[in-house]
């Protein structure tokens, strides 16, 4: 009985407790807020999840919004300070207040300010300060620039040493403030100097050594900061650039131009590889592509410049070309143990190029191309079959090879232009023995069974035509074709390939239309009688064969 008393009064005291809270809770919200939060950190030892995630969600959106607007703040301010000073030196035109050497002064000035007070500024918020520094960059190439063209102050000698001053002065503070923006400033001011200089009439002799070098030094800057987007804007730049001064200036030094374009892709394609080595980062299929037009830049400056000096020698040298990545990719692939997805599929793209243009379009003489095609075709499926994996073959130049082939395909089978390939009949005969080959192979090997029916048509198809240029009398010609589907029926049936069976339809079908189409109406009546008994014994013969064909599983290919 006392048991039961203590127990309600300790009940009644609960409750009163919790009453005197809700009053206290009242009188201050924000204390019934932090009780409400300790409550529920004491009874799940975690702090309130409504609470808190609301919290960190406003403080998310505040952090978010506040970085974009400071950061729309401080490139406005940049900008306006580099316009300011970029005023300031077009003044001096219109203006006359102060003399060109005194503007180009203070603008000079004004840079090394903004630059001083960027370092100044970093410990406080490195990216936010880095801003003013990159607009200090932008400031002395303008003055630079301002005081060689517009007023003649300094010349062009004097002018090149000052941008190369403020390039190294860009790299540097691109280490400094760990931002590639120096670096790409660098890069354009570097290899635009020529052009804002107005020497592009100098030694072209020169104008190599001055490009070499910065793609030497912007290379090596790449790898140090482990940034790809750095020597590739050099290796655009010092491309298109180096060209397009070669033009201006008029020189008919083709030679140094030429030998220009393979020291480019000799520097780029070392630091490629080395990058790959000291980072540990493979180029991936991503970064690949956004090399592809960089070398497709090179081999076609390089090959139009070849092929009107050198003629003989531009297949040859574009050859040499692709030995060059061919080299590095090996290099790459001895002191990396991860895929090299990216740099095969390059490398593939790029010998696929050559192949087409140089090796097959510039070289090989048309009467010639079914015989180099059906040879390229053979030499690649031996090649796989000694090494399987010979991914290079896998890539863009396998598609390269198989459109050559199927263009001369093509051209075969509907006999265009054909008298004057040499032994055009037998050709067609070989491409029909090569393709059933092929399907031989493709049909059993994973991912490929799917050009099996493709490649079974193919062969067919030119056996067709083989035999119909071949023999002059249809019924031969007929004899021809229901042999095929015989055959093909009979092999269907003892390799268990229902494909193969299933094709000997189209051969069927297309020896009717042609027996009813042209033998009967143009043959003599002993021809007529011929090509129909042929029809109708083969298709009789035919028929009873399929049935059996039918009979196998839907999965015999």
């Amino acid at each position: 009985m006392s048991g039961d008393i203590e127990k309600r009064l300790l009940a009644m005291e609960q409750r009163l407790a919790q009453l005197e809270a809700r009053q206290n809770n009242a009188a201050n919200p924000d204390k019934q807020m932090t009780n409400e939060a300790a409550s529920a950190w004491s009874a799940t030892g975690q702090p309130s999840t409504s609470s808190t995630s609301g919290t960190s969600a406003a403080q998310s959106t505040k952090k978010t919004s506040s970085w974009s607007v400071t950061k729309i703040l401080g490139w406005g301010g940049a900008m306006a300070l580099v316009l300011s000073v970029s005023y300031l030196i077009r003044l001096a035109v219109s203006g006359g207040w102060l003399t060109p050497a005194r503007q180009v002064s203070l603008a000079v000035l004004a840079g090394f300010i903004l630059i001083a007070t960027g370092i100044r500024l970093r410990n406080s918020d490195r990216e936010y300060a880095g801003l003013l520094p990159a607009g200090g960059i932008v400031v002395l190439f303008l003055a630079v620039y301002g005081a060689h063209l517009y007023y003649g102050l300094i010349g062009v000698h004097t002018a090149a040493v000052a941008v190369m001053v403020i390039c190294i002065m860009a790299l540097v503070l691109c280490r400094y403030f760990d931002s590639q923006l120096y670096a790409l400033f660098a890069v354009a001011g570097s290899y635009s100097a020529p052009f804002l200089l107005g020497d592009t009439s100098g030694s072209i002799l020169n104008l190599v050594i001055y490009y070499s070098c910065w793609s030497v030094i912007f290379s090596t800057f790449a790898i140090w900061e482990r940034n790809r987007r750095i020597y590739l804007l050099a290796l655009y730049m010092a491309l298109i650039g180096f060209d397009a001064l070669w033009k201006l200036s008029g020189s008919d030094a083709w030679l140094a131009a030429a030998s220009f374009q393979f020291i480019q892709l000799m520097i780029f394609s070392s630091c490629a590889v080395l990058y790959a080595i000291r980072c540990n980062e493979p180029m991936t299929r991503d970064m690949a592509m956004s090399h592809a037009p960089a070398l497709l830049i090179f081999y076609a400056l390089e090959y139009a410049l070849l092929d009107q000096h050198v003629p003989a020698l531009a297949p040859w040298l574009a050859l040499a070309s692709a030995g060059i990545l061919l080299l590095a990719h090996q290099v790459a692939r001895l002191y990396l143990s991860e895929s090299l997805a990216g740099s095969k599929w390059l490398l593939s793209a790029y010998c696929g190029l050559v192949l087409l243009h140089a090796g097959y379009l510039e070289s090989v003489p048309d009467n010639l191309g079914p015989w180099v095609a059906l040879l390229a075709v053979g030499a690649a499926a031996v090649f796989l079959g000694f090494n399987r994996h010979a991914e290079i073959l896998k890539g863009p130049i396998g598609w390269v090879i198989l459109g050559i082939y199927a263009a001369n395909y093509l051209r075969l089978t509907t006999h265009f232009d054909v008298s004057r390939v040499p032994a055009s009949e037998l050709l067609l005969t070989l491409y029909a023995v090569q393709i059933y080959v092929g399907y031989y192979l493709v049909r059993k090997q994973p991912g490929l069974t799917n050009f099996a029916p493709l490649l079974i048509y193919s062969g067919h198809i030119a056996a067709m035509v083989a035999a119909l240029h071949q023999f002059d009398s249809p019924f031969v010609v007929s004899l021809c074709w229901a042999v095929l589907a015989l055959g093909s029926l009979l092999l269907a049936l003892r390799y268990n390939n229902k494909l193969l069976g299933q094709s000997s339809l189209f051969i069927f079908a297309t020896s009717a239309i042609k027996v009813f189409a042209l033998d009967i109406a143009e043959a003599e009546p002993v021809i007529r009688i011929a090509c129909l008994a042929a029809l109708g014994i083969s298709l009789y013969i035919g028929g009873w064969l399929y049935k059996k064909v039918e009979r196998l599983g839907a999965s015999a290919i």
